[in-house]
């Protein structure tokens, strides 16, 4: 069939510029230590940053939320779906980030992209600009492209190209949308900075902090409390499946912003509500975070981070250091990345290639990503099977 050869065409040009994608079937929970298509793996590739997917007190409440509230919610937040353990997760997180908005609500989704199409189409609109940063998620950019207003790129972290974007913008609503960590460098925004021509030019800073959130501040609120913000103009989405170990989402934002979205946000209009389960059990999840584990778990993150920095030695390879868990290795091109993840995969190391368009052409990379539950043997053991692949490829 025609239709089919189309596709198997296209297919056969993935292979030809190394950029088809294959899933793995992982056949244990997610840990540092897992077993996938029938291997034992030690992984540096999930976003469960504080180790929390397995952790017994989350697990337990998981149980318990599914015999209270059942399997799932049954029906969309307003017609019958929004339950009393959706409510408490909501008020629980509007209270963890009141430090850093006013007036504060928060708003539960099934996922981080259905809270970003969600945001973004509710706020946005034909009379409205956009101003997104470059190397924003995937979810940022299609929110930004189906809000149907216009859409500007500035250049990743260059102030001086939005300030005058927005100086040359007659738009009435403004919004400056960029992720908090980015999720394949692993670098902050300067988010200070941004909040400070949100607020001169009167826009909304829409902020992704899907890799903060848990991660970073004294007591694991993200990057608003790392940089230490507070404002009106704040607009926040958080993940829940990450650092915080079970799955959905949120927006934290003013009062009136979250009223705003229940009324206008078809994503969270139109779909129904992830399981009462889940909410039941992420609160279970924001104890640990905010409590004493919480702090241990960030700082054993932190150690690892540099631990790695430290045993790196890279000469053909360049790793980005940052202050996160995700420490990419640029290779460049997509093949390298590739014979490169097959490298480690040969010693039971499972780090994946990410190639475009996850990012920029001719930056093909191995994205590290440690949790709290690696083990320094864990990481000496990477760093030594990366130093020798490096050393290999130099020679």
């Amino acid at each position: 069939m025609q239709l089919l050869d189309n596709l198997d065409a296209a297919l056969r040009e993935l292979d030809a510029q190394h950029l088809r994608r294959r899933r793995r079937t992982a056949e244990s929970p997610c840990a540092p230590h897992v077993r996938v298509d029938g291997r034992d793996m030690l992984a540096f590739c999930s976003n469960d940053y504080l180790g929390l997917t397995a952790h017994p007190a989350i697990v337990a409440a998981l149980a318990e939320g599914a015999a209270r509230y059942g399997a799932g919610s049954g029906a969309s937040h307003l017609i019958s779906g929004h339950s009393h353990a959706h409510a408490q997760l909501e008020e629980r997180l509007a209270g963890m980030l009141a430090p850093h908005l006013e007036q504060p609500r928060a708003l539960y989704f099934c996922t981080g992209y259905m809270a970003n199409l969600a945001v973004l189409g509710a706020l946005g609109g034909r009379d409205a600009d956009i101003f997104s940063e470059a190397l924003n998620h995937a979810s940022l950019i299609d929110g930004a492209r189906l809000s149907r207003a216009r859409v500007q790129v500035y250049p990743h972290a260059d102030l001086d190209a939005l300030a005058d974007m927005l100086a040359a913008s007659r738009a009435q609503t403004r919004l400056i949308v960029s992720d908090g960590v980015f999720s394949m460098d692993g670098d902050i925004a300067p988010l200070r900075d941004l909040l400070a021509l949100a607020e001169r030019h009167g826009a909304w800073l829409v902020v992704d902090d899907a890799h903060g959130f848990g991660v970073l501040g004294e007591h694991g609120r993200g990057v608003l409390e790392h940089a230490g913000l507070r404002s009106p103009h704040l607009v926040l989405m958080g993940t829940l499946g990450k650092a915080a170990g079970v799955a959905g989402a949120f927006v934290a934002a003013h009062a009136t912003v979250i009223d705003w979205l229940v009324n206008r946000a078809r994503p969270y209009i139109f779909s129904t509500a992830a399981a009462p389960a889940q909410a039941h059990a992420l609160m279970a999840s924001l104890d640990l975070i905010e409590g004493p584990e919480g702090r241990r778990r960030r700082a054993r993150l932190q150690a690892l981070a540099q631990q790695l920095q430290a045993r790196l030695s890279l000469r053909q390879w360049r790793h980005q250091s940052t202050p996160t868990a995700i420490q990419p290795i640029v290779l460049g091109a997509n093949a390298h990345a590739l014979r490169a993840a097959a490298g480690l995969e040969s010693q039971g190391l499972w780090v994946p290639a990410i190639r475009p368009p996850t990012v920029p052409p001719g930056t093909a990379r191995l994205r590290v990503t440690l949790s709290a539950s690696h083990i320094p043997a864990d990481v000496d053991r990477l760093a030594t099977a990366l130093n020798q692949l490096d050393e290999a490829c130099h020679a």
